[in-house]
């Protein structure tokens, strides 16, 4: 239903194209994004939940203590009050809703990717790989991924730093054209999205008197891959259960509402700071470090090769990076 592709293993090409392959049957899926997010509607619909779509939040309303008790939204030219017990901003990087609250919910141009892609058909691909292209000309402090939704259509993009974007007038979408131009010439463009991911740690202050931040709203999309789904899954999950839990015994104050902030950190925030390390220490890598690594890799079999000798490899070239790593050995992160 909201399935594109079932993916068997991915494809690490350096900057000279060198490829390190890992197979890794049933390693994940390409998801139909559109469909995805109308079927967690449906369930949420199906669970009793009132859904006003084509709305927009404009502000939030408090009790005279300062506890968040709704939302002011647009609706068709008129505003509306929704009083809630507890509110829940998953709006999205900077979030309007936290800010609204009085929680920061800004970011450091370092600590943001810039992103562009497409969705192209009739294109050469490997239709069972996800594949990542580094190297500092075709993607400066990202990278280049090609997710194949079917045999010949893929969803083609590129995320640059936040402090690349607009250096030597080039964007993100013109990284992105370059590569497209180069590897698919032929393929026909058929969507186009852009916008901005975070990379950094997660906000410091999560929770409020009467609100939680999640997703990429709380800054926590994966600090090496900008990846979200999963981190935004868990930490809805973990708000919505502090969230009952402060109903259930009538407080929901901030200090009732931590309860999430606390599991979000035991079991996955207290990690970020160690891969923000990771990140900004492979960041530092040349591209001939890049080359030299896969070079390496791809004469090793490919069922052979996997996130741990990928790490080993790359320490082998920079051996201060197990001072962080350890953490994540210990976390059995690695």
């Amino acid at each position: 239903m909201w399935v594109s592709r079932q993916i068997n293993g991915a494809r690490l090409f350096s900057p000279n194209e060198t490829p390190a392959i890992i197979d890794y049957p049933g390693a994940g899926y390409v998801l139909e994004r559109k469909v995805f997010d109308r079927y967690l509607g449906e369930m949420a619909a199906e669970a009793g939940a009132d859904i006003i779509v084509k709305a927009r939040a404009t502000s939030v309303t408090k009790s005279n203590d300062g506890l968040v008790n709704g939302v002011v939204f647009r609706y068709f030219g008129r505003d509306y009050t929704c009083k809630a017990k507890v509110v829940i901003a998953a709006d999205g990087i900077e979030s309007q809703v936290a800010r609204w609250a009085g929680i920061d919910s800004t970011h450091d141009l370092r600590d943001v990717d810039i992103c562009a892609q497409y969705l192209i058909s009739k294109i050469d691909i490997a239709p069972d790989y996800c594949d990542f292209y580094l190297g500092r000309k075709i993607a400066p402090r990202g990278y280049v991924w090609v997710f194949p939704k079917g045999e010949d259509i893929a969803n083609v993009g590129v995320g640059i730093g936040g402090t690349i974007s607009g250096k030597n007038g080039k964007l993100a979408i013109d990284y992105l054209n370059e590569f497209v131009k180069r590897k698919f010439p032929n393929g026909k463009i058929l969507a186009q999205v852009v916008g901005c991911v975070p990379v950094g740690n997660s906000l410091p202050n999560i929770v409020g008197d009467g609100i939680l931040i999640i997703g990429d709203a709380a800054h926590h999309s994966d600090p090496i891959s900008g990846g979200g789904i999963a981190n935004a899954m868990f930490s809805g999950q973990f708000a919505a259960e502090a969230a009952i839990e402060g109903i259930r015994i009538g407080d929901v104050s901030a200090k009732v509402l931590r309860a999430y902030q606390k599991r979000w950190d035991k079991q996955i925030g207290k990690n970020f700071k160690h891969i923000c390390h990771i990140r900004d220490g492979v960041l530092k890598f040349s591209d001939e470090m890049f080359n030299k690594c896969a070079e390496v890799l791809s004469k090793m079999p490919p069922e052979k090769v996997t996130m741990a000798q990928i790490f080993k490899t790359v320490l082998k070239h920079q051996p201060r990076l197990l001072l962080e790593l350890r953490h994540l050995i210990l976390a059995g992160w690695v």
